[in-house]
């Protein structure tokens, strides 16, 4: 630590640590615009600029940007010098001189980082009297509004999207002093991360779109801290209601896992929770008519209670509920008839996953980990659309090397112009195996396609040639041996390499090839990592529970030993072949289904309850790395529905089964699973008890300024309505109660006096871009202080099939290949159609051509999709379009028919 001086007065700040960074970690307020933690220092804007002095002695000193000044021992500066104020001031004046005057109805009043920035500049009077430069606006698809006479050329929009996350569609263009931000012509954003450009954009050029349908003053919103539901990352949200409906959704940071940003589909596939789809009351099913009825809730659970009595119940759970709902269904039910719900292969990889992370064969990095890893081996992962913001964070890591390079030459790696122009000439090494082209393809070093087979034995080859005592691969090409030894030479070579593999190809030879890999790196260098994705908010967290796995259900009604089947928040038809789960639900007599979705299944039950989504419950959710974290709810569920833990211990209750009449709040349930389950002691600590208060008070959901408390419900009642009681968390439906930094799991907003945008997030970080004060949220439920670690042996090589048979493999798209987002209005406008993907001499062989109608078929399951010829796609390897709306499940990969024809 360096000792710096501000205003005469000694502080301590990071050698070498850009100057604005330290004195905004201090506490000082400095405005700024093109600076960001994440994108570094350009100093394009010059509205950062403190007094520099010499020594003590000197007393005139020079103006220079702190952006781009490193901290130094013995640096003195000035922050509240008169000329470097009036500098500030005008620098901010003439960024105001076209900028319009409609703060009034612009959607980013009142969270706007200029207008902080210039009341913290003391610019508080328009000399300009002459015409502003106009500019014609763009439609950018669904997701991003456009306003582009509202920019100060800061240059962060294009910074982020084209050097931070490798997006080529957006541009800066200019022509003597206009300056323009946008695409070449009308059309959608292609960048998976475009949402990020509404709280990277300091004005209201770049919007959140799907807020502007049903708009609300930011300082009207009412909001709570979550945890995305759309992958399994965990990332960390803020989610934002107003007359119970949720308005949107922002990046809650998070210094483990997902840092400032959001992908676009956990941004915006939250309109989900308006859909039509959506189920809010209790139903039963006329046996005379058999339609669906609306039913006293009080009747259900009496029908549901006989239904009990019968015996004979299975419960099946599911990776997209809680870790309290399943434990609940698991109480309810008894651990021998509870089933994950998972898919097969799902349920082997996730199972298999856990059973890698606790045998300790490496480190585990988090998510934020990753992007300082400086070689990287992607296997059999497209994590673009299987883990968005992984993809994102491997973005990052390709810079490492610049970065050291930079450091060589005594340039800071937060120099940004600096690093990405040595980083295009010196990109870190990453190696892609994938089933399929994908979208980080662009910044790989080499490129392998091949069928999971071929994959896994590629990865046991880089396993072999990084540790000779492992056996060798028998028959590998010429060139996949050589391109093993080339990745294996990065890998060992690397000060902190990673390997990167996960659930994406559907294969556990492929997953345990990137095992071995790891282990045999951290043989020699304990900073190896390994990073497993999986494919749902809360696969690993199922797993944790034991759950039996969804084919002996099946197989157990096929002997007659299911009598009634408890299915929460689940879609069987996603998970198994449409005729196995049709004949499943012949078999059970009684069929009940806890969701907030009409699904197929839901379709098919005798009762249905309501359950609360996300932003209507509070629970806990484990991510890929075993993190578990808190969600809360955001306002009260409507009508009969109820989080899925409370419906079940209603259930419970009703029925006379265990002590679930004592569950009364989250914490209790918490502390019965914690009993049960010693893996999952930690949830404990994840969070605040419910009782928890700061000076007797509790954390208010609403900012100091909220309005409309009488008006949202004057058609009800004149006089201002109770709010809704919380017994679950230490959050308040209210503007009143402590809100002076509460612990990081609860943070429902970021605000600080003078920082009304997203930047006040700086006043709840121990260091800008470091952890939260108090550490980030979450804790790791799974750990290893001892390896145990036994390697895998080699995949062996699969025959294959004679005739006309393909091997159909499983490619995934963000928008389109899960359940939820789907729904989303804005997110449906992204769903490419259903395509069979295939290489050009496959789709000749049996007369197909882009676009012709084929028929796929695999066992029971069959489906007639549109053939899309790709180039990148291995000879006798279709891709099939899994997940995707309107596609039957099939269990893949494996070996099907291509017929000519739907």
């Amino acid at each position: 630590m360096a000792i710096i001086y501000i205003e005469n007065k000694p502080y301590q700040a990071p050698e070498g640590k850009n100057l604005l960074n330290a004195c905004l970690s201090l506490g000082f307020n400095i405005p700024y615009f093109c600076w960001h933690p994440a994108l570094g220092s350009v100093g394009a804007c010059r509205q950062c600029a403190v007094k520099k002095y010499r020594d003590e002695s000197d007393t005139r000193g020079q103006i220079v940007m702190s952006c781009m000044e490193q901290v130094a021992g013995g640096l003195r500066i000035s922050i509240d010098d008169p000329e470097v104020r009036e500098f500030r001031a005008s620098i901010i004046e003439w960024l105001m001189a076209n900028h319009p005057h409609d703060c009034p109805v612009c959607d980013e009043g009142g969270e706007c980082h200029l207008q902080d920035m210039t009341v913290m500049a003391g610019h508080a009077y328009r000399r300009y009297r002459f015409k502003k430069r106009t500019y014609a606006n763009q439609e950018l698809g669904p997701f991003i509004n456009h306003e582009m006479n509202r920019c100060i050329q800061c240059y962060r929009c294009v910074r982020f999207y084209r050097d931070y996350a490798g997006g080529r569609d957006l541009e800066v263009f200019s022509a003597h002093d206009h300056v323009y931000f946008g695409r070449h012509d009308h059309g959608t954003l292609e960048s998976e991360f475009s949402g990020n450009l509404a709280e990277v954009c300091p004005t209201g050029v770049f919007t959140d779109k799907t807020l502007k349908k049903h708009y609300t003053r930011k300082w009207d919103l009412q909001s709570a801290a979550s945890v995305c539901v759309h992958c399994g990352l965990g990332c960390n949200t803020l989610v934002a209601e107003r007359y119970g409906s949720v308005r949107r959704i922002l990046s809650r940071y998070n210094g483990a896992v997902n840092g400032y940003f959001l992908c676009d589909r956990g941004r915006f596939g939250y309109e989900f929770l308006s859909s039509a789809k959506r189920i809010r009351r209790a139903a039963k099913r006329n046996s005379a008519s058999g339609a669906m009825e609306p039913a006293d809730k009080k009747i259900i659970l009496r029908s549901i209670k006989e239904i009990i009595a019968g015996g004979r119940v299975i419960g099946i759970g599911s990776p997209r509920a809680s870790v309290e709902s399943n434990f609940a269904l698991r109480r309810l039910v008894g651990p021998d008839n509870f089933y994950s719900g998972m898919s097969a292969a799902e349920e082997e990889l996730t199972a298999l996953s856990i059973r890698i992370m606790k045998s300790g064969c490496a480190s585990f990095p988090s998510l934020r980990e990753t992007e300082k890893a400086d070689a990287v081996f992607v296997l059999g992962e497209d994590v673009t659309n299987t883990a968005p913001m992984l993809a994102l964070a491997l973005r990052q890591s390709v810079k490492n090397r610049a970065a050291a390079s930079l450091k060589k030459n005594r340039i800071p790696e937060w120099d940004n112009g600096s690093l990405c122009v040595i980083k295009d000439e010196e990109p870190g090494p990453l190696f892609v195996a994938s089933l399929l082209p994908t979208r980080l393809d662009d910044a790989a070093t080499r490129i392998f396609r091949g069928s999971p087979t071929q994959i896994a034995r590629l990865g046991q080859a880089v396993a072999h040639a990084v540790n000779e005592n492992l056996p060798a691969v028998s028959g590998l090409e010429q060139a996949v041996a050589k391109l093993a030894e080339e990745i294996a030479r990065e890998l060992t070579e690397a000060s902190a390499p990673l390997v990167v593999s996960g659930a994406g190809c559907l294969s556990g030879p492929v997953m345990e090839a990137a095992a071995n890999i790891a282990a045999a790196l951290a043989a020699v260098n304990p900073r190896a990592g390994l990073f497993l994705a999986l494919p749902e908010s809360n696969s690993f967290g199922l797993g944790l529970l034991s759950g039996k796995p969804l084919d002996q259900a099946f197989q157990r009604a096929e002997k007659g030993e299911v009598r009634a089947a408890i299915i929460l928040e689940n879609d069987l038809y996603r998970r198994s072949e449409k005729k196995r789960v049709d004949r499943f639900r012949e078999q059970c007599r009684h069929v009940i289904v806890l969701d907030f979705i009409d699904t197929a299944t839901a379709a098919k039950a005798e009762i249905i309850l309501p359950t609360a989504p996300f932003a209507e419950a509070d629970g806990t959710l484990v991510n890929n790395e075993g993190r578990g974290q808190r969600f809360y709810r955001v306002m009260d569920p409507e009508e009969d529905c109820r989080p899925g833990w409370r419906m079940l211990a209603e259930i419970m209750e009703y029925a006379g089964i265990g002590d679930a009449g004592q569950w009364t709040t989250i914490d209790d349930i918490i502390a019965g699973l914690c009993a049960e389950e010693p893996e999952l002691q930690g949830m404990r600590e994840i969070a605040p008890p419910a009782e928890f208060r700061i000076y007797g008070q509790r954390v208010p959901r609403q900012p100091h300024r909220y309005s409309g408390r009488t008006a949202m419900k004057a058609h009800e009642d004149i006089h201002e309505h109770k709010p809704a009681l919380d017994f679950d968390s230490p959050l308040t439906f209210s503007m009143e109660g402590f809100r002076s930094g509460p612990p990081p799991s609860l943070i429902p907003f970021y605000w600080s006096a003078g920082w009304n945008s997203v930047h006040a997030l700086n006043k709840f970080q121990a260091e800008i871009g470091g952890p939260l004060r108090g550490g980030d949220p979450g804790i790791r439920m799974v750990g290893s202080s001892h390896k145990n670690f036994e390697y895998f042996k080699p995949a062996p090589v699969t025959p294959t099939p004679g005739g006309r048979e393909y091997l159909l493999v499983p490619y995934f798209r963000i928008f389109g290949s899960e359940e939820l987002s789907v729904l989303s209005p804005s997110i449906a406008g992204r769903i490419p159609g259903n395509l069979l993907l295939m290489n050009e001499s496959d789709a000749k062989r049996i007369g197909a051509g882009n676009g012709s109608l084929v028929r796929v078929a695999v066992a029971d399951a069959g489906a007639s999709l549109a053939v899309k010829i790709d180039p990148g796609i291995p000879e006798g390897v279709a891709g099939y379009p899994a997940g995707m709306p309107g596609v039957e499940f099939m269990n893949l990969p494996a070996w099907g028919a291509i017929t000519e024809g739907g």
